[in-house]
């Protein structure tokens, strides 16, 4: 009997070194950092397995790395902080970190002191039981404000459970469990962090991706790096989210379907005055209609062309589809740094 990929996944879970990886993207977090790795320190002093801490400095322009250097030689914490070459975003700052991540399980949470690390155990166990492949925090007491973070975060929340069919009630909460073998299927870009339910969700079945409540604490030092123009770009993102859930291999049926849908509307408009032209013997020249069904004609060849360019895209993009988001400058580990 050949080995089948449940077989490979299985495979992969049992030699694993570390059983668990967090992952922290940090992005000017001077006065977090210390602070945040002896919470993580603490939260995790009753975990049985191995597990190891990685922070990813985001370009940061204080003393982010330099605070979090202090801690590479902590007896029992194994430590790497990787260190961007300038700020790429939060969605890249996580993608490095998982893809330097050799957990069996991969945990993901803010460098703001919001997320509990204590939650991560009971998480942990929370995703064995229930034998899922993503667990997601739920802030069900956010210690954030109203009118700028919880009604905007409410509205996106249903909008993308609606039209991803991923339904959770806090698409927000950094503080995440993963399967590793899961997650690096998954290549994060852009500002798609908010979205990594959705996209696991082309990975495996949503059955397999859940929630659970967690801790959520007001934010102790710094400003926050959010603002009411999140609200804008997520609405952008989120019609891109879309577009990919549905089209990504097939972008050509989507302009192809526009292109044929204008077509056709063009086609009766077109008919329609060739029949008020040269039956009914009507002047047509200076008509609005007319401009309309040849515009909606010219679109409809735009759309399909744009279909079988895309369709060309798409397949390079699967044949490279290896480039990084991006570059590492340095990274640190215990007694030496190594590139």
């Amino acid at each position: 009997m050949g080995t089948t990929a449940e077989s490979v996944t299985r495979l992969i879970e049992t030699t694993s070194p570390v059983e668990l990886s967090l992952v922290v993207p940090l992005f000017n977090e001077e006065e977090s950092v210390k602070p945040l790795i002896e919470r993580i320190v603490t939260s995790m002093a009753g975990y049985a397995a191995s597990w190891e801490l990685i922070l990813v400095d985001d370009g940061s322009t204080d003393a982010t790395i330099a605070n979090a250097r202090t801690a590479l030689n902590r007896p029992g914490l194994d430590l790497k902080i990787v260190a961007l070459q300038r700020n790429f975003g939060q969605t890249a700052a996580m993608q490095a970190g998982i893809n330097q991540a050799e957990g069996r399980l991969i945990a993901t949470l803010d460098g703001d002191l919001q997320n509990d690390p204590k939650d991560i155990p009971a998480m942990v166990a929370e995703l064995e039981r229930r034998e899922l492949d993503l667990l997601v925090g739920w802030r069900q007491n956010r210690q954030d404000g109203l009118l700028l973070r919880k009604v905007p975060s409410f509205i996106a929340n249903r909008l993308i459970g609606r039209i991803t069919g991923v339904r959770l009630h806090d698409y927000g909460c950094s503080l995440k469990i993963y399967r590793s073998t899961v997650i690096k299927q998954v290549k994060l870009m852009g500002e798609m962090h908010r979205f990594i339910p959705a996209w696991v969700a082309g990975v495996v079945p949503s059955s397999r991706i859940g929630e659970m409540p967690v801790t959520h604490h007001a934010r102790q030092h710094g400003v926050s790096k959010y603002g009411i123009s999140r609200t804008f770009r997520v609405i952008l993102d989120l019609l891109s989210v879309m577009f990919f859930m549905r089209f990504k291999a097939r972008p050509g049926h989507f302009f192809g379907s526009l292109g044929l849908g204008l077509g056709a509307i063009s086609a009766l408009i077109l008919f329609y005055l060739f029949i008020d032209k040269f039956i009914m013997g009507n002047d047509i020249g200076t008509r609005p209609l007319f401009l309309i069904g040849v515009m909606l004609f010219l679109s409809s060849v735009q759309m399909i062309t744009t279909g079988i360019i895309a369709e060309m895209i798409a397949r390079t993009y699967y044949r490279e589809d290896s480039a990084l988001s991006y570059i590492v400058r340095e990274v640190y580990q215990a007694d030496a740094p190594a590139v």
